[in-house]
């Protein structure tokens, strides 16, 4: 089973991407989040990997974070839910936001995502409610919370595979990370423009 790819990015779209590894090109279904949270065409990426193996079927699902990853295979847990509508989930929603939501069973909050109708949204707060990862309640901006850890070393290997060096990018994520209340694509965002400056 394949459980982590490491290797230069070849071909990026929305829902999919191409790792080259040592001359092997791994394609791998992605989630929104992962996708603007990888680097351009060209660089060295990190991706953790669920291998989905059904019938005569394999597939594999990258994700650019271990909180990601662990959410999808609660997600596929779910009666009704396959691979392809957790990943769309995970498209139409931040992890945090999608802990958060399942937690406080806001039903509201799940059925706008797309694809995802009452019942299914029901069926996740309920199948999920007490069984997803940490970050729970942790923050953003509580430092001392288990998803600023996750988040800190994802949002650091993503500056450091856009070729950032690492005294610059740990400074521009610590900076993120005390300024942004948000999910990743957010502080990822903030801390490029820290870099810009």
């Amino acid at each position: 089973m394949i459980a982590q790819l490491r290797g230069r990015l070849i071909e990026k779209h929305p829902n999919r991407v191409i790792v080259d590894v040592q001359g092997v090109g791994y394609e791998l279904h992605v989630s929104l989040s992962t996708f603007y949270g990888l680097g351009e065409v060209g660089v060295d990426v990190v991706l953790r990997v669920h291998t989905h193996v059904r019938q005569e079927t394999l597939a594999l699902f990258g994700f650019g974070s271990l909180l990601e990853l662990k959410i999808f295979e609660r997600l596929i847990t779910v009666s009704g839910i396959g691979p392809r509508l957790a990943l769309a989930v995970l498209s139409g929603i931040e992890p945090v936001d999608l802990v958060r939501a399942v937690r406080q069973g806001d039903v509201g909050r799940l059925t706008g995502i797309p694809g995802v109708g009452k019942k299914t949204a029901e069926r996740i707060g309920l199948e999920l409610k007490d069984r997803l990862p940490t970050p729970l309640d942790a923050t953003p901006n509580d430092a001392t919370g288990p998803y600023v850890i996750d988040v800190r070393a994802d949002l650091l290997s993503a500056l450091l595979n856009l070729g950032y060096h690492r005294h610059l990018a740990e400074r521009a994520v610590d900076s993120a990370l005390t300024g942004v209340d948000g999910g990743f694509e957010q502080m990822l965002r903030q801390a490029l423009k820290e870099l810009a400056r």
